[in-house]
């Protein structure tokens, strides 16, 4: 609590910023999210992530992923920054299933 010049209590309210808002909107989601699969679009390399969400550890979401562009970074369990996150698709029940990418056609 703080004094102003005349002895009087002033009070500061700290509202949480609009970024810090997101953020936990994003980590209640995934979390809410955690056995389902997901897919997840960064800006960054490897761009494109499908697999199950199987924990959310402060504001990093862990996939077992299942498929990724590079064959070699498929079947590994990632951490994923939600900042990176730029687009993502939970699957619920009554809801389009996230399709099988495969590139054996």
């Amino acid at each position: 609590m703080k004094y102003n010049n005349d002895d009087e209590r002033v009070t500061e309210i700290q509202l949480p910023s609009n970024n810090e808002i997101h953020d936990e909107a994003l980590i209640q989601e995934f979390e809410r999210g955690i056995g389902s699969q997901v897919l997840i679009l960064t800006p960054s390399f490897p761009f494109v992530f499908i697999g199950e969400i199987t924990a959310v550890v402060g504001d990093n979401v862990v996939v077992d992923v299942q498929t990724t562009m590079i064959g070699e970074l498929e079947n590994r369990i990632w951490s994923i920054h939600i900042h990176q996150i730029e687009v993502f698709y939970i699957e619920q029940e009554g809801l389009p299933a996230i399709p099988e990418l495969r590139d054996d056609m």
